[in-house]
């Protein structure tokens, strides 16, 4: 599975860093190194919706922010993997 993470100006200012920290840590503590590939990506497109992340680059979660990060995480990750 490959994750992307907005870095664009409007999703870096609204916390695309943390978000990807959280991220990486989720990956990390779920032992997922092998099987999850985290990148940045500039634009994804979708601005006006906060942080985007996409998955297997259709899946887009909008509003990622560090506090919803993990929710999402167990519903668009781990029940897939």
């Amino acid at each position: 599975m490959e994750i992307k993470v907005c870095i664009g100006s409007s999703c870096h200012l609204r916390g695309s860093y943390d978000v990807i920290e959280k991220l990486k840590a989720l990956i990390a503590e779920n032992n997922l190194s092998e099987k999850v590939v985290l990148k940045a990506s500039f634009c994804l497109g979708r601005c006006g919706t906060g942080v985007t992340v996409v998955s297997d680059g259709d899946d887009f979660w909008e509003n990622a922010t560090p506090d919803t990060i993990e929710q999402l995480f167990a519903e668009k990750v781990l029940a897939r993997v």
